[in-house]
C-alpha cells in the first residue's frame, strides 16, 4: 500500500469511524436533537482532526501546502461569499417557474445571513480541510474532474445518517435521498474550484458557510412548504446551472492535483 493509499484510508476510518458512531449514539443513546448546533460542532472538525492526524504522523508532509493561507484574490473572495446567494436566486426563480412559490424577499434578513455566514465561517474549516484540501487532491491524481466527483459522493455518504435520525426530513426518502447525493457532488464542484483558483481552504469555508446559512435557512424559510422532492429538484437544479459549467474551466484540466499540495509524497 502507497503513503498516498494509507494517508487516504486513515482519514476515512477517522472521518467515518467517529462521525457515524457519534451521531447514533448522540440521537438513538442520549435523545440528543441534531439540529442543536451545539450537537453538530464537534462532527464539523472530525474531517480536520483526520487530516491533521494523516499529515502529521501517517505520511509526514506537514502543512506547508494545506491551503491554510489567507492570501487570496479580492474577486475570488467575493466569489466564495455571494456565489451561494446566487444559487439560492436560482432555486427560487426555479420554484417560482414551477410554480411551488409566490416571490417574496426580505432584503434586511437577508443582509443579516450574510453578516452570520462570514462570522461562522471558521466552523467550516473543519470539513474544508479535511474534504478539500486533503482528500480531493490525492484520491485520483492527475484526473481532477473524476477526483471531484467520488470527493463529492464520499462526502455525501458521510452525511446519510442526518437523513435517518431526525436531521433531514425526506417525505419520500427513497427519491430524496438520490437527490440529495446529488446536491452534494455539486456543491463540491464549487468548492473544488474555489479551492483550485485562490490556494486558500478559507476561501472554501466562506462558501460552505453560506451552503448551511443563506442557502439552507433561506430554502427552509421561503420554500419549507414545499416537498423534500421539489425543494431538491430546485436546489439540484440551481446547483446544476451554476456548477456544471466550472467544469469547463482550465483548472480541472491539470495533470496534476491542482491543489498546489505534494498530495502523494
Amino acid at each position: 500500500m502507497s503513503m498516498r493509499v494509507k494517508g487516504i484510508v486513515v482519514y476515512l476510518v477517522i472521518a467515518f469511524g467517529v462521525v457515524w458512531p457519534y451521531l447514533f449514539v448522540a440521537r438513538l443513546g442520549l435523545g440528543w436533537s441534531l439540529v442543536n448546533p451545539l450537537v453538530q460542532l464537534p462532527v464539523a472538525f472530525v474531517p480536520a482532526i483526520g487530516a491533521f492526524v494523516v499529515r502529521r504522523w501517517v505520511t509526514r508532509e506537514g502543512f506547508a501546502g494545506a491551503g491554510l493561507t489567507w492570501r487570496s484574490p479580492a474577486r475570488l473572495w467575493l466569489a466564495g461569499w455571494l456565489a451561494p446567494l446566487g444559487i439560492t436566486l436560482t432555486m427560487l426563480a426555479c420554484a417560482v417557474s414551477a410554480g411551488w412559490w409566490d416571490f417574496r424577499l426580505d432584503g434586511g434578513g437577508l443582509l443579516f445571513l450574510l453578516i452570520v455566514q462570514l462570522v461562522l465561517t471558521p466552523v467550516y474549516f473543519g470539513e474544508e480541510f479535511g474534504w478539500t484540501s486533503f482528500l480531493w487532491p490525492r484520491l485520483m491524481p492527475g484526473r481532477p474532474r473524476a477526483s471531484l466527483l467520488v470527493t463529492g459522493l464520499i462526502w455525501a455518504v458521510w452525511h446519510y445518517p442526518l437523513a435517518f435520525l431526525g436531521y433531514a426530513e425526506f417525505t419520500d426518502r427513497a427519491i430524496s435521498l438520490p437527490l440529495w447525493t446529488v446536491m452534494f457532488v455539486l456543491f463540491e464542484i464549487l468548492l473544488c474550484w474555489l479551492y483550485a483558483a485562490s490556494g486558500s481552504v478559507w476561501v472554501t469555508s466562506l462558501a460552505h458557510a453560506g451552503n448551511n446559512v443563506v442557502m439552507g435557512l433561506l430554502s427552509e424559510e421561503l420554500l419549507g412548504d414545499l416537498s423534500s422532492v421539489r425543494l431538491l429538484v430546485c436546489t439540484d437544479l440551481a446547483l446544476a446551472l451554476v456548477c456544471l459549467p466550472l467544469l469547463a474551466s482550465k483548472l480541472f484540466a491539470a495533470t496534476e492535483p491542482v491543489s498546489r499540495q505534494a498530495a502523494h509524497r
